[in-house]
């Protein structure tokens, strides 16, 4: 079927309508009115061609929520109607270990990517959710809870939510620790919302003293400049946990001081350049650790749905028309948005 969507078919051109195909639902599969789409960085470093690999055209997307329109003869979670969330992933082996466990991010063949990556339907690869309909296994639908008139807030939680989610509840972060969360961006105020919401004490780290009130706003007990040495030296060794959400190079040892004898500086940001290599000897006279954690798997991001819809908590987000999307790219760039652009896939239609 032909499916109204935006997207772009080089990397130096703005995006544009374009018309892809979906496949008619299979036995399986749930094919869903978009409503509402999130706009992440991979989409911006996908279709402006930024990582290695893009494949086009491509029609990026990966916070998706929208309403059940038509389900497979074998499909039982789902019915027409129901509202849902597809987030990431779209596919997987199911055969590995990784996947026996229901962590699909970790699909030791490679999960299959909401958009951009090889598949048997119409051109080869996955488009996403700039676009009016998505057809999808059940195994990859997700139940939203949420109110209606939150749908659109909800969607960045298909990505930027279950990014952090998955690693505080890993590292089994609730009352009693201290949790750091470092940039105050997509990812950084869903992790303060999240962690403070789990019971912990969190902390909130940026470069700009003009964040402090908006960190506190979501959450943080105290907000720390991560620039300033007398602040951050405050709090050496007193962490239990940090959530690094900052995507460019810098620093680790700064951070790694913060730790706790135990503690753990988890990465979720994959940097353009490689960080600074970190002081060795630090982590290992306090047996810290550097990690890292990707999204999560659907049964984690199912937990995180729920978790936040019993807790009241979406994104932080501006709606934007479609024919707005480079603009916002832009602005995104820059930092200039609070804190998640979320499309109105209505305007598809327009």
């Amino acid at each position: 079927m032909s499916v109204k969507a935006y997207g772009a078919y080089t990397c130096d051109n703005p995006l544009e309508p374009i018309a892809i195909r979906r496949r008619q639902p299979g036995a399986s599969d749930v094919q869903i009115e978009i409503a509402y789409c999130g706009v992440c960085h991979s989409d911006l470093h996908t279709v402006r061609s930024e990582w290695q690999g893009t494949v086009f055209p491509c029609v990026p997307g990966h916070e998706i929520v929208g309403r059940v329109s038509a389900v497979g003869g074998s499909v039982s979670r789902f019915k027409t109607g129901d509202i849902v969330g597809v987030g990431c992933m779209v596919d997987s082996c199911q055969n590995c270990a990784s996947c026996a466990e229901g962590l699909e991010q970790y699909c030791e063949n490679g999960f299959t990517g909401t958009y951009n990556a090889p598949t048997a339907d119409e051109p080869g690869h996955t488009m996403g959710g700039y676009s009016e309909r998505i057809v999808v296994d059940e195994k990859f639908v997700l139940k939203i809870t949420h109110p209606e008139e939150q749908l659109a807030a909800v969607a960045p939680l298909l990505c930027a939510g279950i990014t952090t989610y998955s690693p505080l509840r890993h590292w089994r972060v609730g009352p009693g620790m201290k949790v750091g969360v470092v940039g105050i961006g997509g990812l950084g105020h869903m992790g303060i919302k999240l962690a403070h919401a789990m019971g912990a004490e969190v902390v909130a780290f940026t470069t700009s003293d003009s964040k402090r009130e908006a960190a506190l706003a979501l959450g943080a007990s105290q907000v720390v400049v991560s620039k300033n040495k007398d602040e951050m030296k405050a709090h050496s060794g007193t962490f239990d946990f940090i959530l690094n959400t900052v995507a460019a190079s810098h620093d680790l040892d700064a951070f790694t001081a913060l730790l706790k004898r135990d503690g753990t500086l988890t990465l979720v940001g994959v940097p353009e350049h490689a960080h600074p290599s970190p002081n060795v000897a630090s982590l290992i006279f306090r047996r810290r650790a550097i990690a890292g954690s990707l999204i999560g798997g659907i049964a984690e991001t199912q937990e995180m749905l729920d978790f936040c819809a019993e807790k009241g908590i979406v994104s932080d987000i501006e709606m934007i028309n479609i024919r707005e999307i480079d603009t916002a790219y832009d602005r995104m760039q820059k930092g200039d948005v609070k804190y998640r652009f979320v499309i109105d896939n209505t305007s598809l239609a327009a």
